[in-house]
């Protein structure tokens, strides 16, 4: 996962995952999410979600909730690092919206 390498930018599967996450969600609960929330022009396969799952785990973005020990479903949530991160992003994708709006005259060509 290509993340934070050159100016901050996610992945737009990573942002969607720490938006999912901002309250706790089950693996499948988050594929259903984004899909829905997207209109279905994004729908993440199981290996790419928990390949991602785990990539964000590893950088303390997202965390494990509960004891999931027994449950077969295990619940996730956006750490506090993970609500800077996904800020910064929602930040720097309305200031690329603005210089957009602003070369291409919101759409008034």
């Amino acid at each position: 996962m290509r993340d934070n390498i050159k100016g901050g930018a996610l992945t737009e599967t990573t942002f969607l995952v720490l938006l999912a996450t901002c309250s706790p969600m089950h693996g499948y609960g988050i594929m259903q999410f984004i899909e829905n929330e997207t209109g279905g022009r994004v729908a993440l396969g199981a290996g790419t979600l928990y390949g991602a799952i785990s990539t964000l785990q590893k950088k303390r973005w997202i965390e494990p909730i509960g004891d999931n020990k027994n449950d077969v479903k295990k619940d996730y949530i956006i750490t506090q690092l993970g609500k800077q991160i996904a800020a910064d992003e929602q930040r720097r994708l309305a200031e690329i919206s603005l210089l957009a709006e602003r070369i291409l005259g919101g759409g008034n060509t």
